[in-house]
Order: C-alpha cells, then sequence, then structure tokens
C-alpha cells in the first residue's frame, strides 16, 4: 500500500499564477514567453473560468458590443480568439476549450497543473513563500514555492490565505465622492449567474420539471424578456431597446442565456455561500424552463433544453486593495494615468442587488459613456502582502470601477500585463511589484510590442530598428502611406488608418519595403495586420452575437507572403509564411546582417486590399 508520504512533492518555480481563468491563462503565457519558469495552479480541468464550457460566457470588453469596435482588446486573448476561429466556425465550447489548452501545452517555460486546489499558504511576514495545494484526479499534495505570485483566482483566495487588505460590497459616496455611489456603504454584491440554452427541434417537445425547481410567474419576469414570442411593451421602460438590451437576449429568443438568472445569496459572504446559492439558482432555472415550456404561450413549443451550466458564474467577491483604488470617477473622467498597462471602456454595469429576486427593477443599470480610459499598475499589486500581483475581477477598484473592469476582455488584458511585469521582475531580480515602478516605461512599451494597446501611449522601442527607417510600397491609397506602418499605433483609431493601405492586389502581389538608414544585425520582424474589429470573433452561445460574425478567420488577414532580407541588393535570408489567420505575425530569423527587409504579399484571407498596421525590426 503507498504511503501518504509517498503522494507528496515540492516544486519551485520563478512565477506561480493561481487561477486558470482568462486573466490568469493570459498571465501565466505572457510570464512564460519572457522567459519566466511559470507554474499555472489551476482547480478546474479546463482554462477559461467565465469563458470556459463550464460556464460559456463570452467575451465582452472595451468596445462595448461593437458599439465602439475601434477599442477591442487585442494582444494574448485576441491571439487565442483567432487561433479558435481558425478550426471553430460553429462555436463548439469543446474546440474552445481545446484551444486554451493547446495554448498553454505549447509554451515550454509554462507548466500547468489541472484539478489543482490551493488550500493554504506559508507566510513569512509580508511575504509569500509557498503554497499548500492537492491534485484531487492523483491525490498528491504539492507544496508550490517561488519569489512571485499571481492571484487570478476571482474571488482573490490567495490574497484572503496571505492576509491581504480587501473589500467586499459598496462604498459610500461620502467616501469616494462616485457620482452613483450609495449614500451609505453596503454589502450588497453582483449574484452569481448558470446560462442555460435550448434548441428548436422542428416538432413540439414536452418538459417536465424536476421535484426541486422553484415556479416563476409571468408578473415576476415582466422586466426580464424569457419568450421566442414576447414583445415590448414601450410603457415599461422609458428606453425600449435599452429595456430590451438590460432584459438579457436581444435576439427575442428562448435559445440563449438568461444572464439575469442571477443571485446574491442572504448570508453576509458570496463566497461561502456559493453551494446554497448554486442549488437555488439550478432551481430557478429549471423552474423558468418549466414557466417557458408549461405557462402560456412563450413561442417555445418546439424547443428543447439542451444545456443548463452546472457551475455558476461570479461577478463579484472580494477586491484585494492595492496603492491605487481605481474609482467611477476615474472611469468617468477617462483618466489616462503615467503608469497605465490596461485599459477598460465597458460601460459602469451594475447588476440588481438580488438578481432575479429583484422583480420590480431591471437587472442592470449601464452608466454608458464614450470612449476608454486606463487602469495603473498600482491596482495590480497587493497594498500590504509584499510579492503578490493581482489580475481579473479581484484587482484594486471600488465597487463601481469593478462594474466595468469585471468584464472578461478587461480582465485578460490585465492577466497579460501582470504576466509581462512580473517576468520583468524576474529578469531584473526585483522581489517586489512595487519595485519595478523605475521600468514602468518599458513594461508599457513590451506591452505594446506583444499587440497591447494603451491610448495616450505610442511605440517609442529605442530597440526598434524600423523607427528608423524609410518604407515604400508597390502602391497605396491615401492615407495609407506607407510610412505609416511606424507612427507607432498598430490600429484603426478615430478615422486614421494608423497603417499602409494598398490600392487594390496586382497580378504579382504587392511588397512593402523597409530601408535601413545603415545595415543592422536582424534577428526578429514583427508585422501586425488588419483583422477589422468590426466584425466579432468571440466564442458565444448568443445567436445574436453569432450572426454578427463572418465564416472563416477575418478576410483583411493578410494569408500568404513572404519576407526577404538584403544586403547591398542581394538576398540574405527569406522567410515564406503560408496559411496565417493571426493578426500579429513574428518572423525570426538567424542573425542576419541587411539594410532592407521586402515584404511580398500574394494573398489576404478574402479582402482586396493588403493592410499593414505597424512593422518592428529587432
Amino acid at each position: 500500500m503507498q504511503r501518504l508520504s509517498e503522494r507528496y512533492c515540492e516544486k519551485s518555480y520563478e512565477v506561480i499564477v493561481v487561477g486558470g481563468g482568462m486573466a490568469g491563462l493570459c498571465a501565466a503565457l505572457s510570464s512564460a514567453r519572457h522567459g519566466a519558469k511559470t507554474a499555472l495552479i489551476h482547480a478546474r480541468p479546463m482554462l477559461g473560468g467565465n469563458a470556459s464550457s463550464e460556464i460559456r460566457i463570452h467575451i465582452s470588453g472595451a468596445d462595448q458590443s461593437l458599439r465602439q469596435s475601434q477599442y477591442a482588446e487585442s494582444g494574448l486573448v485576441y491571439e487565442l480568439m483567432l487561433a479558435n476561429k481558425a478550426v471553430n466556425d460553429n462555436f463548439s465550447y469543446s474546440i474552445w476549450d481545446m484551444t486554451l489548452f493547446d495554448a498553454a501545452q505549447k509554451e515550454k517555460n509554462l507548466e500547468v497543473f489541472y484539478n489543482t486546489v490551493m488550500y493554504d499558504c506559508e507566510m513569512d511576514k509580508n511575504t509569500i513563500k509557498s503554497i499548500m495545494c492537492v491534485q484531487e484526479t492523483t491525490e498528491m499534495r504539492i507544496k508550490f514555492s517561488a519569489p512571485l505570485f499571481v492571484d487570478s483566482t476571482g474571488n482573490g483566495t490567495l490574497g484572503y490565505y496571505a492576509g491581504a487588505e480587501y473589500r467586499q460590497g459598496s462604498e459610500s459616496k461620502y467616501e469616494t465622492g462616485e457620482p452613483h455611489a450609495p449614500e451609505r456603504s453596503n454589502n450588497e454584491r453582483m449574484g452569481n449567474t448558470v446560462l442555460m440554452k435550448a434548441v428548436n427541434t422542428g416538432h413540439p417537445v414536452k418538459y417536465v420539471a424536476p421535484s426541486f425547481a422553484k415556479k416563476l410567474t409571468e408578473h415576476q419576469l415582466r422586466y426580464r424578456m424569457h419568450a421566442a414570442n414576447q414583445k415590448i411593451d414601450s410603457s415599461m421602460a422609458p428606453d425600449p431597446e435599452e429595456w430590451l438590451r438590460l432584459s438579457g437576449t436581444s435576439c427575442k429568443g428562448v435559445d440563449y442565456g438568461y444572464w439575469w438568472l442571477e443571485l446574491m445569496g442572504d448570508g453576509e459572504d458570496i463566497i461561502t455561500d456559493f453551494e446554497t446559492i448554486r442549488d437555488d439558482l439550478l432551481a430557478y432555472a429549471y423552474g423558468l424552463w418549466d414557466h417557458i415550456k408549461n405557462d402560456g404561450d412563450h413561442g417555445a413549443e418546439n424547443y428543447a433544453l439542451e444545456w443548463v451550466g452546472i457551475l455558476p458564474g461570479m461577478r463579484e467577491s472580494r477586491r484585494l486593495m492595492g496603492d491605487y483604488v481605481l474609482s467611477e470617477s476615474d472611469i468617468l473622467e477617462h483618466r489616462i494615468f503615467d503608469d497605465a498597462v490596461v485599459y477598460g471602456g465597458w460601460c459602469i454595469d451594475l447588476h440588481a442587488p438580488h438578481g432575479l429576486l429583484d422583480f420590480d427593477v431591471l437587472p442592470s443599470d449601464c452608466q454608458h459613456f464614450n470612449g476608454v480610459y486606463t487602469v495603473p499598475y498600482r491596482s495590480y499589486y497587493s497594498k500590504n502582502i509584499d510579492n503578490l500581483f493581482m489580475a481579473g475581477r479581484d484587482i484594486s477598484t471600488t465597487k463601481l470601477g469593478l462594474a466595468s473592469t469585471r468584464i472578461l476582455g478587461c480582465c485578460a488584458i490585465g492577466g497579460q500585463a501582470v504576466g509581462t511585469a512580473a517576468a520583468l521582475c524576474t529578469k531584473y531580480g526585483i522581489k517586489t511589484p512595487r519595485e519595478l515602478a523605475p521600468h514602468i516605461r518599458e513594461l508599457q512599451q513590451i506591452i505594446l510590442k506583444d499587440d497591447g494597446f494603451l491610448p495616450g501611449f505610442r511605440n517609442e522601442d529605442e530597440a526598434d530598428f524600423a523607427l528608423k527607417a524609410s518604407f515604400s510600397a508597390s502602391s497605396f491609397t491615401n492615407g495609407g502611406e506607407p510610412i505609416k506602418v511606424i507612427d507607432g499605433i498598430s490600429r484603426r483609431l478615430d478615422g486614421d488608418e494608423h497603417g499602409w493601405v494598398s490600392d487594390g492586389i496586382s497580378e504579382n502581389g504587392e511588397v512593402l519595403t523597409m530601408s535601413l538608414p545603415k545595415a543592422e544585425v536582424i534577428s526578429q520582424l514583427r508585422i501586425t495586420f488588419d483583422s477589422n474589429f468590426s466584425y466579432p470573433i468571440r466564442v458565444t452561445m448568443a445567436k445574436n452575437r453569432q450572426v454578427q460574425q463572418r465564416i472563416g478567420v477575418p478576410a483583411e488577414l493578410v494569408k500568404d507572403y513572404d519576407v526577404i532580407l538584403l544586403r547591398d541588393g542581394k538576398e540574405v535570408a527569406k522567410k515564406e509564411i503560408r496559411g496565417n489567420f493571426q493578426r500579429l505575425n513574428v518572423i525570426d530569423f538567424d542573425p542576419t546582417e541587411c539594410d532592407t527587409a521586402e515584404f511580398r504579399f500574394h494573398s489576404t484571407n478574402g479582402a482586396d486590399k493588403i493592410t499593414v498596421f505597424e512593422v518592428r525590426a529587432y
């Protein structure tokens, strides 16, 4: 018989990320890509958290569901969505799971521990020394040690175990000065949600509710769209379109969603109430379906219930306090912080505190605004635990700040920024996130280099040879001159192309030429293509979100091209790229001395012109 002591091991890394949702995954990938030996500890069998097949929340962000598409998140989260789009036009969450799994598998500096639950941590004063975990599938107890930790658990669990300062509920208006804060502080939290999916079978389907289902009435659901044939009553709200959107299913169908199946629970701690809330959510979910199917005509005679989430998605619990607490005022004033590492643009999206049970109010109250704001680096590390980063919805914000930053796109790019910061700390031997402050400009430039976006910031990387080069092209359009590939902004913004746009594609293709002022040794070229943010590419169950998308990868992406390095007019190196489906392409060469680089573009994925937003050379 194997003894308990034999199912114990100790492992050490340079960076340990706890929690494998979109924030944690992006943090781990970025840390590993930038050279840090990284571990990702994840309690679930698949990555993605709220975006995984277990919960199925689609990734929204600063584009506000296409209201301002120019601000869509790029970087790692967009790379993952493009990789998924290349193989998954049928919106399969299983394929999305495998896309994330594959991305983690590819990183040589990253080791992922699935089904691994953290249950304690070891401290040395204000420093986390190690965490204790158990991998449920193998019964292995593992002690993980590292100089730096990232809490991307959502609940701030690692920070809680470590004694980090945190907040729950709402601050008062008198404390924060936020325009929409309550007069008095309270412990109301946005609730947990289970999603559900039904399919139209084309023939009548009966439904018998389970014994635990809780009944709902049409009067209770009057502010929540829930029928295929439901009509808007303009007397019910001053803005019918907004009411329709807030009611949770603007596709006017019963085949997806009901994010308003949301409960906060009755206790003081939404975390300890999780299991009870889950049971109640399932009772209301099946009770809702019973109402739709069996209580009146909801246009659902031919619909069958296909899937109900068993793991609720959480919106709000603990917020770990950092050196800066982002507020609603920062968001509405569009603050551009000197140490900005992330941006956001989702509305101040505050849900009814008791969710579904707030029958007399709309399920959500959004304070809309145009444009974006930034989040400072100081909101991504703990105020009092020296070696703890945060990423995801547990970052340092007020309740109203969280109402915007909690959205998945913002969480993901926050994770990428934190992972990059942790790797920089490792590079320089820096022991605490706070001490990285003198390197903030370098961090910001790496974020931009990795296809991130920071409003108010441009590429100013002194190591980029392209910034000193001249550019020419076989053709271009007015406003899309070739020199714009080094204007420092790598996306179409406020009517400016910020890139080279060819005048069609000739029979022989199109050529963009970079001429250096003198010969340099080049090891890497980075090129950013147009992918047209006006069309979403996210995996989603929502039919109205699915029909916004096009089949295949974005047509505007360049598909086939060659990159040729020349010295004194002679070819010295060449790479052929075929079948590209990514926005950012990184082309590595053996170190080669050259004075010219030619990009010879043969085809796109369907568009009739070539668009290149940025070229970099290292």
